[in-house]
């Protein structure tokens, strides 16, 4: 299917976060593909350089911004790196995210939820999008610019990876609608709540294309593109929209 809409940002910059695949690298290729110069972060890893050559070989302006960001001082680096190639920002893609497991994590399963556990899906799934939106603040001001996190359908339902990543959702649900108040006027801060993604997610929840079928609206399982579209009319339109969080799930919840 076709997108239904179409983006013109040439002279845009933009930061997408764990964009080597899935909706970050979907994301990454529609602003690219329209026309925005675009930082694409993820861990150094050979699909990093893969999906920073496959755009410059179309002719898109793109930069790796390799780094890990569950570290405070390393996303500084990566926002400050992205800054300067850039020379600004005017989008901010939160959407670096890891379930820490690669089966689900069942709720009644305590014993699984170690310290270090809950340190890694905090640093990772919430503490990041803070560290990178206050590190990119004052670019994101001058230029009146946006923010959008990913979260997950999760932070409203339950039913992830596991107790520890539902819970750093919903808390970066609180920190969406907290940005939207501290950077206002200047900066719009909303959020995407994913339901089903064909994407290679470190963690398998199982035929989830038999579950989409029977369990959405829309009955099919989300494409990545279809996120990003959703994320990318966040940041480019969406001009009276702040602090909010738009579900994206096919009809999963209806």
């Amino acid at each position: 299917m076709s997108a239904a809409i179409t983006f013109h940002l040439k002279g845009r910059r933009a930061l997408v976060t764990g964009a080597a695949s899935g909706i970050g690298l979907a994301t990454a290729q529609l602003l690219a593909r329209s026309g925005a110069s675009v930082a694409i972060n993820d861990l150094p890893t050979p699909a990093l350089d893969a999906a920073v050559a496959q755009l410059r070989g179309e002719g898109c302006e793109v930069h790796a911004a390799g780094g890990d960001l569950s570290r405070s001082d390393s996303a500084c680096a990566v926002a400050g790196q992205a800054a300067q190639a850039l020379g600004g920002m005017d989008y901010l893609i939160n959407n670096a995210g890891s379930p820490g497991t690669r089966a689900p994590i069942p709720p009644a399963d305590l014993d699984a939820l170690s310290d270090e556990f809950w340190d890694k899906i905090l640093r990772v799934n919430l503490l990041s999008a803070f560290w990178m939106s206050k590190a990119l603040a004052p670019q994101l001001k001058e230029s009146r610019g946006a923010i959008v996190n990913t979260i997950s359908s999760s932070a409203f339902g339950g039913g992830a990876s596991s107790t520890a990543y539902a819970t750093a959702k919903a808390g970066l649900v609180g920190l969406t609608r907290e940005l939207a108040r501290g950077l206002a006027p200047a900066v719009r801060v909303n959020g995407i709540a994913p339901g089903y993604v064909n994407s290679n997610w470190d963690c398998s929840f199982g035929d989830i294309e038999a579950t989409a079928k029977s369990g959405t609206a829309l009955q099919r399982v989300g494409q990545p593109q279809d996120y990003a579209e959703a994320i990318v009319w966040l940041c480019a339109g969406a001009g009276y929209i702040t602090g909010q969080v738009v579900p994206v799930t096919g009809g999963m919840m209806l």
